[in-house]
């Protein structure tokens, strides 16, 4: 049993369902054709009894069944010339077993015990129908009716009840039952056989989006062409359909992914050019002299160690936002935590004084508690702070406020061109006027991302009087939920 369910399971889908589709008609026609035998058979039978009953009850039988047992008498099994049954067996049988032929009766038929028990009880209103068979084993419809008790002539005194029996005989009913027993079973065949095919034609028809799905998939996989799409009709709401549109949706979403994947290995690839096209520059210009025994002068040696020292930390700087900016969403999900955003400002302004000695940098915090990650948020904090620092002018003021949740900073330096606003949170995007600047361009494009998982959002604008305002908005509350510490706690889930 259990190597046929494995062989099933290992059948195609079409097979499968032209089996179940054939299996299920299989049984709703043997269901069918059985119970119309069955009907049949009644109806036949109650036929054949109904003629027997009509025979039963024809004038002068009783009275002809009486002579035959008379004649029986005199002359024990003799054939009575008497009443005609009509090609009929019939006979007269006595409670005690006695059997007479009546007219001309093909043969003899076989009387059971519940024929005389029905005899000696004399209910001379009830027939009693049973199958039967003849002495040479014919198949017959029998009913017995009792008469009543005989008088005998000699001595006038009550005889044995007598009871008469009249048969018909079945092969022409078992005739037109096999046929229609044959009959059946080729239009059931036929049946079974056609609705196992229309299964199959169906399964095919149903399945063949499957089958598209199936070619776009494996040509996926052996091209990595992302670009393939499934046709699907708009008003179509099927589950083929469904998945159909769901796995479009995802190409789109893998194509799209590969896209940014190889956009930011390009921008990273060019982005890391410059710094390491110095640093070998002033390597080289260090072994050379090195080389030559001809030392640089201690200024210009300083300042080529000053240039390498400041290029490395920026490529330091360039590998770790590329890092945070290839984390998984659920790598962040797992170190969400209840926040303090006020703290979270303070320590990111204790590093930005400390990169920005020469400004004045202000700041009115008041209480916030978020959900974010404490790390992600802090240098996304830092990176609004540094961008603020980098573009103020010498001696400038930056301005730091925090109120219900939304935190401004502002800086006085030349401020952002309103044609570029659009893209100051593209990744490696930056201004022409700052490219000569340190930096990687991805500092803003962290600061939306780290915002956008935390719930918020960040704008950058044109600040009246010169200058550019960020703003960082946050959901969360001015005081930690009551099932919460004020320190950070891991969220479970």
């Amino acid at each position: 049993m259990s190597r046929l369910v494995r062989r099933y399971r290992s059948l195609p889908i079409r097979a499968r369902l032209a089996m179940l589709v054939a299996a299920a008609v299989a049984f709703a026609v043997a269901a069918v054709s059985v119970t119309c035998w069955f009907i049949v058979e009644g109806r036949l039978y109650q036929q054949v009894d109904d003629e027997l009953e009509k025979a039963m009850g024809g004038p002068g039988q009783i009275q002809q069944a009486y002579i035959a047992l008379n004649n029986c008498v005199d002359t024990p099994q003799r054939t009575s010339p008497g009443y005609q049954f009509q090609d009929r067996y019939s006979q007269v049988v006595t409670d005690n077993g006695t059997t007479c032929l009546v007219g001309n009766s093909p043969d003899k038929i076989k009387v059971t015990q519940a024929d005389k028990d029905e005899i000696k009880a004399g209910d001379i209103r009830h027939l009693y129908f049973r199958n039967g068979t003849d002495s040479k084993g014919n198949d017959l419809r029998v009913v017995t009716r009792p008469l009543g008790s005989t008088t005998d002539r000699t001595t006038g005194q009550p005889g044995p009840n007598v009871g008469l029996i009249v048969a018909a005989n079945l092969k022409g009913t078992h005739e037109t039952l096999n046929e229609l027993a044959l009959i059946l079973l080729l239009v059931s065949g036929i049946g079974v056989i056609g609705a196992g095919a229309a299964g199959l034609a169906v399964a095919r028809a149903g399945l063949r989006p499957v089958d598209k799905l199936t070619e776009a998939v494996e040509h996926v996989a052996r091209t990595e062409d992302l670009t393939v799409r499934i046709p699907v009709e708009d008003d179509s709401e099927d589950e083929v359909a469904r998945l159909s549109r769901s796995f479009n949706s995802m190409t789109a979403s893998l194509a799209s992914s590969r896209d940014l994947q190889q956009q930011l290995i390009a921008d990273a690839g060019h982005e890391l050019r410059t710094p390491l096209t110095s640093l070998r520059t002033n390597i080289e210009l260090l072994t050379r002299s090195e080389e030559t025994g001809r030392p640089l002068p201690p200024e210009d040696r300083k300042a080529l160690l000053a240039s390498v020292k400041a290029q490395m930390t920026e490529l330091a700087a360039l590998i770790g936002d590329l890092q945070e900016l290839s984390r998984s969403e659920g790598q962040r999900g797992e170190r969400v935590q209840l926040v303090s955003f006020q703290d979270t400002v303070e320590a990111a302004l204790r590093r930005a004084r400390l990169r920005g000695p020469e400004l004045t940098i202000t700041s009115d915090l008041e209480p916030w508690y978020v959900r974010a990650e404490p790390s992600a948020l802090e240098r996304a904090v830092v990176n609004v702070l540094d961008n603020a620092v980098k573009f103020s002018p010498d001696g400038g003021t930056v301005e730091v406020r925090l109120a219900d949740g939304v935190l401004t900073v502002r800086d006085h330096g030349p401020g952002v061109p309103e044609d570029e606003l659009p893209h100051v949170f593209d990744r490696f995007w930056r201004s022409p006027s700052a490219r000569a600047l340190p930096g990687s361009g991805l500092g803003l494009s962290i600061v939306a991302r780290t915002v956008q998982q935390a719930g918020g959002e960040v704008t950058l604008s044109r600040a009246q009087g010169g200058g550019t305002v960020a703003t960082v908005r946050l959901p969360g509350a001015p005081t930690p939920p009551p099932e919460a510490p004020e320190t950070t706690e891991t969220l479970v889930g």
